[in-house]
């Protein structure tokens, strides 16, 4: 049969089907794999060949049938398709598998306004044949399949309509750690571009989606996350959508805070008119969010944050529902729920809970976020003040409302707004967190715009990387490491643009940097601990001690060296105070690991010379920048050994890291039964975290009678949460009958965005 088939070939050629070729490509790419069967691929393949076939798509051809046979049984054709990408990918970029030299690239790619021109300004000739003596192109063998077509699809330089590709795996990884490290002097440059590329090459740091796809490209956009503040004024609320257009089209995940504007039927213009209330204004941004994609990598996407007590509260908790008609819902964003202590208190108490416009209600607003005391004593005198307009509902009532929402749509986030002021690196008198991001991992202060290019307003950024807990042999390779990331992240906010000078100073003020982890789980199965037993809390309260640890002393040391943060007034360490200090002591009672490292050195330290960023520390869900790695997503336990998730791609296998070894030890979700283990190691894991954590909650209805998670169950979960000091709480993840393997989550942010 295959004697009659003509290959089309890329010159427009044609040639006999030539067997013994695919053959020997195929039996390269297997070579040292286990379980896999170079005659099956081929056999899977030839069904689909036909005369005129295109040798282009003979080798998508050969790379979607190995990558069909991906299983629990034969893990290891996750490597054999991804090999197969990779040849496709070389051919299609260079026209060869060997890739060309380094220089010769640049320079191409450069003149084709592919690559920033400041490569070929600030590196030598010379130094680009250093880079090409330690650039190792053989690591791109080691990706899984799942990670190449992510770095197709979102990360190499490509031209998306036409689908051209120009680079390869190896040579963004070396470009991002020159572009990074360019401003140093060229006595140690090399030295970190080298460090920096074998680190990330290796897997050991993961960068999110922005730095990924933007860093060594013309666009100098690199933060994962944008935080906005609206105001309540029109002048304010047309800067924060304006605000919103620009940051989604340059890769950003955003984060809105609407909370301050007044309710439906207040008064406008001294009595001129009614209030048309917050819908209207949310639906402006959700067409803000909506207007373009994150630089063609990936959809806008926003969380707007309000809080419980505002006095729309009851129809604001329906809007992401399917019920209801378009008018009255605002489906197509994420929404987080403010709350505080007083708020749970009414709850325990069988109490209620009065809803206000901001606008009625002076200084209650700016209280719920910077002064806890204050708050309460605004909030009973304003309940019992008869001029003030307030709705009253039981605290029950509007808790299980928000959880039911929260429940049935999955993306009803909350934000502990009382925990991320108490245990944060910022002084709430000075420089209160209002909201946070699109993924609720970042806990940063934000004022709102009077107008587009208004010096006063600020909006908050932050920049995003992760450590590999699975590729970590021993804590102390955490102080390189460290001081890699925080030195390469402190450049890049020098490097990047900011087209709003409410970014600009913002960012230059307070330096925020958000590092978090990947591969949490394969961590967890690597040292023979578990989610649900409470076996990890050592591990845990050790490692995340070293994480903030050794972040903080990078810090303070490029601090010692050139200046610490123009704001580093407005922190909590400039008075002295640091994470160990202000954490919830509730996390004593279930983990007593102490302290290990010199904390009281590392104060004395800061105490002298300051830190140079605010903020160090973020776990974001890093769900595609862990697929790069081949790691797990950021802390969570794997749904599956294989993991199938969707992706504008296609459907994309991914087998856990060291799952033949390991099979034993990984703690699967649906087997974990409730969330108190997993809260727990949050909890410790905050004890640390400066921001705070992308953490789910996960419910089996078929665990409960009748198939329904009891309102009970879900409250007592977000009680417990608050109880061990958690800031943040994200998806609300239902199991839902299809094969655990499923894995549904989308990844909005940046490594996502936060997409680390």
């Amino acid at each position: 049969m295959n004697k009659n088939i003509l290959v089309s070939k890329r010159d427009g050629g044609k040639e006999q089907l030539d067997l013994e070729k695919i053959h020997r490509v195929i039996t390269w790419a297997a070579e040292g794999l286990s379980h896999v069967s170079v005659s099956e691929v081929e056999l899977k393949s030839h069904i689909q060949f036909y005369d005129g076939i295109q040798t282009t798509d003979i080798h998508e051809t050969l790379i979607k049938s190995a990558a069909d046979l991906i299983s629990e049984q034969a893990p290891d054709y996750q490597y054999l398709a991804a090999r197969l990408a990779i040849f496709h990918l070389r051919k299609k970029a260079y026209g060869q598998f060997e890739p060309p030299r380094l220089y010769d690239q640049v320079v191409r790619l450069t003149e084709m306004k592919k690559y920033d021109p400041h490569l070929i300004a600030d590196y030598s000739e010379a130094e680009f044949d250093e880079m090409e003596r330690f650039i190792d192109h053989s690591r791109d063998m080691n990706f899984s399949y799942a990670a190449v077509k992510q770095l197709e699809g979102k990360y190499l330089v490509q031209n998306r309509v036409s689908g051209e590709y120009y680079e390869s795996p190896q040579v963004l990884y070396l470009l991002i750690g020159a572009c990074l490290f360019a401003s140093y002097d060229t006595s140690r440059r090399m030295d970190y571009v080298r460090r920096f590329y074998d680190a990330v090459s290796t897997f050991q740091i993961s960068l999110p989606t922005p730095i990924m796809a933007g860093v060594r490209t013309p666009t100098r956009q690199f933060s994962s996350c944008v935080l906005i503040e609206c105001g309540d004024s029109l002048d304010s609320i047309n800067a924060t959508a304006s605000s919103i257009v620009k940051y989604v089209s340059q890769r950003a995940g955003i984060g809105i805070n609407a909370g301050a504007i007044r309710a439906i039927g207040s008064s406008v213009r001294n009595g001129e008119a009614f209030h048309t209330g917050c819908i209207p204004f949310f639906k402006h941004f959700q067409t803000a969010v909506k207007s373009c994609s994150q630089g063609g990598v990936r959809g806008g996407a926003a969380t707007l944050f309000y809080p419980l007590w505002h006095y729309e509260a009851e129809n604001l908790l329906v809007l992401k529902n399917n019920r209801g008609v378009e008018e009255n819902r605002v489906r197509h964003i994420d929404y987080g729920i403010q709350l505080n202590k007083l708020i749970y208190q009414r709850l325990i108490q069988g109490g209620n809970i009065s809803l206000f416009s901001p606008s009625d209600v002076p200084g209650l607003y700016e209280a719920f976020f910077a002064d806890q005391n204050e708050f309460e004593r605004l909030y009973t005198q304003y309940e019992q003040d008869s001029t003030i307009r307030k709705k009253t509902v039981k605290a029950v009532e509007l808790f299980s409302l928000f959880v039911s929402e929260r429940a049935s749509t999955g993306r009803i986030y909350l934000q502990n707004v009382d925990h991320c002021n108490t245990h944060s690196p910022f002084n709430p008198e000075l420089a209160p967190v209002r909201q946070s991001n699109l993924c609720l991992e970042i806990a940063l202060p934000t004022k709102p715009l009077k107008h587009t290019f208004d010096e006063d307003g600020e909006i908050a950024l932050c920049t995003l990387a992760a450590f590999n807990l699975g590729k970590l042999q021993n804590l102390d390779k955490l102080e390189e490491l460290a001081e890699l990331l925080v030195r390469a992240l402190d450049n890049l906010l020098n490097y990047q643009d900011y087209p709003l000078p409410a970014a600009y100073n913002s960012t230059m003020g307070r330096r925020p940097l958000g590092i978090g982890v990947i591969n949490f789980a394969n961590y967890l199965a690597k040292n023979g601990v578990r989610y649900s037993d409470g076996s990890a809390n050592g591990l845990t309260h050790r490692t995340f001690e070293a994480i903030e640890y050794y972040l903080l002393k990078a810090s303070n040391k490029l601090a010692k060296e050139i200046g610490a943060c123009t704001k580093f007034n407005e922190t909590t360490y400039a008075q002295g105070i640091l994470p160990i200090d202000t954490y919830k002591k509730d996390v004593d009672e279930i983990c007593q690991e102490p302290l290990h490292l010199d904390w009281e050195r590392l104060r004395s330290d800061i105490g002298k010379y300051g830190l140079r960023h605010s903020t160090l520390t973020a776990l974001m869900p890093s769900e595609t920048s862990s697929q790069i790695s081949n790691a797990t997503n950021g802390i969570e336990p794997p749904r599956g050994f294989v993991s199938v998730k969707a992706s504008k791609d296609g459907i994309l296998k991914q087998v856990v890291p060291d799952f033949e070894a390991l099979r034993d030890q990984y703690e699967l979700l649906w087997n974990i039964q409730g969330n108190d283990g997993y809260l727990k190691l949050v909890a410790i894991m905050q004890k640390f975290v400066d921001q705070t954590i992308s953490a789910n909650t996960n419910y089996d209805p078929g665990r409960f009678d009748g198939g329904k998670v009891p309102v009970k169950l879900l409250l007592k979960d977000l009680l417990t949460a608050y109880k061990l000091g958690i800031k943040t709480l994200y998806y609300h993840n239902t199991r839902d009958g299809a094969a655990d393997s499923q894995n549904g989550i989308d990844d909005h942010c940046a490594g996502g965005a936060c997409k680390i």
